[in-house]
Formats: C-alpha cells, sequence, structure tokens
C-alpha cells in the first residue's frame, strides 16, 4: 500500500481513470455536463483528478501546499499548462484572499478527493469554498468516513499486522498510541497518524457543517467498496446496500467512500 503510493506516475494515472469513470459520470448525472467548465481542485497532489477534467474540455487550477507535490503536478500537467489549460498554485487556500482577481474568474465545480480528512477547522474551511465558487457553481466531495475500517490511514504503518488492522484507529487515545510505539512504527508516522486522527469526519458531522453554512446536498453515494479499491486490492466497486446507507452513524463504519455534491 505504501509503495503504491510512491509510485507516482502510476498513482497520477490511476487518480485520472478513477475521476473519469466514477466522479465525472457522477457529477454528469447530478448535475449537467462537466464540458467547458472552470473547474478548482484543492489539495491537487500530482493533480490526476484534475487532469481527468482537462481532458474532456475544460480549464483548471489545483491549489498544493506540498513544495514537492506542486513540482510533480507541474511536471504531469506540463503541456496543459503551456497549452493555457491549466495552472497550479503552490499556497495555502486561506493565502488567497480574492479568488476572482487571483485567477480572473469564479469556479464552476471545486473538487477535494481524500483532502477534506485532512483538513483542520472544517467548519471554517469548508464555507470559506463559497469564496471560490460561482453562483450556480458545485462542490464535490470524496472522503473516507473516519469511522470506517481504514479512516485512521492505518495502510501507511510499516507492521504488516497494523496495517490490515480494521477499525483499531478507534481505541482510546492512550492505548493507540501505546499499540503504535510497541509494534515500532516510526515517530514521524505516529505523528502522521495523530494528525489524521485530529482532523478525521464522519459523515454526519459533514452533514452538520453544510447544514449550519446553508450549502444544500444535490446526490451522494456510499460506497461498501471504493472504486480505487480496483486499482489498490482488485476489488469490484460496490455501493453500500439501501438499508445500511439509511442507517446514521451506522453507516460510518461500513462506508470506505463518501461521495457527495452540494452547492450554495
Amino acid at each position: 500500500m505504501f509503495e503504491f503510493h510512491k509510485d507516482k506516475e502510476r498513482y497520477f494515472n490511476i487518480q485520472r481513470t478513477v475521476t473519469a469513470e466514477n466522479i465525472i459520470p457522477f457529477i454528469e448525472q447530478n448535475h449537467g455536463l462537466c464540458r467547458g467548465k472552470k473547474v478548482l481542485e484543492i489539495g491537487c497532489a500530482e493533480a490526476g483528478v484534475l487532469k481527468a477534467f482537462l481532458d474532456i474540455g475544460n480549464t483548471g487550477v489545483g491549489v498544493e501546499l506540498s513544495s514537492s507535490r506542486f513540482n510533480t503536478a507541474i511536471s504531469f500537467l506540463s503541456i496543459d499548462i503551456q497549452e493555457g489549460r491549466a495552472r497550479i498554485v503552490n499556497k495555502n487556500i486561506y493565502d488567497i484572499a480574492d479568488p476572482a482577481a487571483e485567477f480572473g474568474f469564479l469556479f464552476d465545480i471545486i473538487i477535494l478527493k481524500d483532502v477534506i480528512e485532512h483538513i483542520p477547522d472544517q467548519d471554517r474551511f469548508i464555507p470559506k469554498l463559497k469564496d471560490f465558487l460561482s453562483d450556480d457553481g458545485v462542490i464535490f466531495f470524496a472522503y473516507p468516513p473516519w469511522w470506517m475500517p481504514f479512516g485512521g490511514h492505518q495502510q501507511i504503518c510499516s507492521h504488516k499486522l497494523l496495517r490490515t488492522l480494521p477499525w483499531f484507529h478507534l481505541l482510546p487515545l492512550p492505548l493507540y498510541k501505546a499499540i503504535l510505539s510497541a509494534f515500532g512504527e516510526k515517530d514521524a508516522t505516529i505523528a502522521e497518524l495523530l494528525d489524521i486522527r485530529s482532523t478525521g469526519i464522519n459523515i454526519e458531522q459533514l452533514y452538520t457543517i453544510l447544514r449550519t453554512h446553508q450549502y444544500k446536498i444535490i446526490s451522494q453515494i456510499f460506497w461498501f467498496t471504493n472504486p480505487i479499491y480496483q486499482f489498490k486490492f482488485g476489488v469490484k466497486k460496490r455501493q453500500l446496500p439501501s438499508i445500511l446507507a439509511s442507517l446514521p452513524y451506522i453507516r460510518n463504519f461500513y462506508t470506505t467512500a463518501h461521495y457527495i455534491l452540494f452547492r450554495k
């Protein structure tokens, strides 16, 4: 699993394929064609998700805080950037005070894929997205709910048992830290896992934030097996059975990815 993320070119192409086959059809089914749109991806990493939108005739901006990932995205999207279809920005989103002035326009589609669960103070961040969104624009999130089997991102652990042990990230914090230390995880890995623990978000927590800040949910999918698992584990994508998807809180334990589309 960890090596999977180290192969940046493969990961870029997988993200591109998952987006083309799943995310774009989901948005189009619920909001109309994704063609000729202005697309913003926040936390774009290597920009594989953004590339799928560029491939079908959109223009796009990727915002990435990591300098190394920013440089990789610049490399992978070099032709799109040269031809004026794309721009990659190495900034903290909070440092963009006037998006319309910064980019020359507001965005029709804002994408965060596997990002919101890493962002602190989501109750501050999510309403800020309105500053970047056109009046009839939409926002798409894909993320693993914190309570799902591997919501703690324990797949980055070096110990084989911890990498494959579901739900142990939900243990009380002192016990969780003790287990990570006892199994020889590096301090940097433990720090990263504790950061994720502090920012992980559940479905109902997201609903509360959206309701508080007057967003309207357009559509959503609860995935029992995340579409990207086809490439990670050779497992076909599958939606959560409707009876489980209808159960608040319980669904968090079995939803490996929550796709949600919403607007102002």
